[in-house]
């Protein structure tokens, strides 16, 4: 589809299942390159990094595991600032090398809450990958250890990412129509 409606907003096609597929594999391949031989717990945040991180899981050829975190941030197409904890970690972190999956960085607010949560759980090291990110909106000073693609400052849907809870389904990503 080149165009979608979500709610009371119109999407065009911005990125291709297939465009998604090779960048979520070159983040695999670093991954399996610089990890190999340590003990890893990749860590997806939800609800958006479900997609991205089901199809990086199945490019690992390491042994790990992975669990979730949940926190939110959005409300309609801006982030609220604030990130709450809504679903915790269960699993002993300490002395592995953690990989945050998330789905999109933006602001790096989200990111930066949630490494102040982690480094708690005393792990030997704590990495990013994120499928997304958009270095003009970015206001931290947080590396970003392995990146997918990065994007303009656009709205978008689609491959996990949401408007309002919706669009989430579609495989690829969607540019909100201005």
């Amino acid at each position: 589809m080149q165009r979608v409606r979500i709610l009371d907003r119109e999407f065009d096609l911005f990125i291709k299942n297939s465009e998604i597929q090779k960048a979520v594999k070159e983040v695999a391949e670093k991954i399996d390159k610089d990890l190999a031989g340590k003990e890893v717990m990749f860590i997806g945040i939800l609800n958006g990094s479900f997609m991205f991180a089901s199809d990086l899981f199945k490019q690992i050829n390491i042994d790990c595991q992975i669990t979730f975190l949940k926190v939110a941030s959005y409300t309609g197409t801006t982030s609220s600032g604030n990130v709450k904890r809504l679903i915790g970690v269960n699993e002993d972190l300490k002395n592995k090398v953690v990989v945050i999956l998330e789905d999109i960085v933006d602001t790096g607010n989200t990111l930066e809450s949630i490494i102040r949560q982690l480094i708690g759980y005393e792990p030997a090291e704590i990495k990013i990958a994120t499928f997304l990110f958009k270095p003009d909106a970015y206001e931290r000073t947080i590396p970003l250890d392995y990146v997918g693609l990065e994007i303009p400052n656009d709205f978008i849907v689609g491959y996990g990412l949401d408007y309002d809870g919706f669009g989430r389904n579609y495989e690829d990503i969607y540019k909100v129509v201005d």
